[in-house]
Parts: C-alpha cells; structure tokens; sequence
C-alpha cells in the first residue's frame, strides 16, 4: 500500500515535507519578517477576542491531530534545506466526494522564483494521484494576482467569485474559487513544469 501521510516530496531544489513541532523557532522568525507581507491574505478572527491567539505549539499540535485522522496533511516547503512557507492541505474527505482545501503561503525573500509553483504540484500530483482524492479547491483573494496567475496556470479551472468569504484584515473579503478533478489531470503537474522547463531551454 502506498504511503500517503507522512510523506516528503522532491523536485530540483523544493521538498516539502511534513511540519513539525521543532519547527517552532524558524516558523516564528520566518513569520515575523514577513509579517506585513502575509497580512493582506490570511485569514483572521472576525470578532474581537480576550484570548490570546494561539501559539504555534497549540496550531500545530491541532494541525497534527488532524494529520493523524487522515483529514489535514500540514507541510512545510524548503528551498535549499530552508524554510521558506507552507502549503496547509485541510478538510479531507474520502467517501462520495474525496476532496479537500489547501492555502500556501511564502517568505516574501523567495517568492516569483517559481518555487510555489513546484511546491503546488508536488502537493497536487501527491493528493490526485497518490492519495487518489477526486477533487482540489482554493480560495484565493482576487486582489492577489500573482496566486491567481499560478494557479491558473497549473490547470486549476476558475468556478466563481463566493462573496465576503473569508475576513482577512479587519473586513470580509470576496474569494476567487479554483477547483481541480483527477479526470481533467492528463499528466503529472511536476512533468508539466519538467516539460515547460525543457521547451525554454531550447529556446534560451
């Protein structure tokens, strides 16, 4: 039987891999530095709160259990051996469905390197083809062209605007959804870049 969970994927200079809890120290510096650079996109706590938010132990031993019960598949991207973002797959459902979410965020020093992009088909090709989910979606803020742009073009297919989705920065704000199904993969995502890449060679 295939191993699905954990796993660590491979390509060039990308892997991801599961995230951990002595990732803590890393996660807190990468995060503070990009602070600002995140905060247009992630989502917040609609109504103000007494409690703390939590801590990234508490966030990540939650993400972990869910892990475990086989509905959530947190990694961690690393570019040369560092981290530089995640991609958070969640909601995963077997039965009639079999589907999921995921999001993904990168430290603002690495990002238009194409380095999301692979890690966003390693993820892909690792939930439809090894993991044999039918169906991917992801929410993106329409504001944020350039995750529109890399997601359109893995082949993710735009299904629609869902209104005040998401409150991200003190407001509810509108999402771009994007969906892709098994059937409409015809080959690897990570071939399709091997391919891509190969193509601009020649043509360099």
């Amino acid at each position: 039987m295939t191993k699905t969970w954990p796993v660590t994927l491979r390509h060039g200079d990308v892997t991801i891999r599961p995230l951990r809890m002595r990732d803590g120290r890393v996660w807190q510096k990468v995060r503070l530095a990009n602070q600002e650079w995140l905060a247009e996109w992630e989502a917040t706590a609609p109504l103000p709160s007494t409690d703390p938010p939590p801590t990234f132990q508490e966030s990540t031993r939650q993400l972990l259990k869910e892990a475990r019960r086989g509905s959530a598949m947190p990694f961690v991207i690393e570019y040369c051996g560092r981290f530089v973002g995640q991609i958070n797959v969640s909601d995963i459902v077997y039965g009639s469905l079999r589907g999921c979410h995921f999001g993904y965020w990168i430290d603002k020093k690495y990002s238009s390197r194409g380095i999301m992009t692979t890690a966003v088909a390693l993820v892909t090709d690792h939930l439809l083809f090894t993991t044999n989910l039918h169906r991917i979606e992801v929410a993106i803020r329409p504001e944020n062209i350039p995750s529109n742009r890399l997601i359109s073009n893995l082949g993710f297919s735009f299904e629609g605007i869902r209104p005040a989705f998401l409150h991200i920065n003190h407001a509810w704000r509108d999402h771009n959804i994007y969906s892709l199904c098994r059937e409409n993969l015809r080959i690897p995502l990570t071939q399709k870049i091997l391919d891509v890449a190969l193509v601009s060679k020649r043509h360099d």
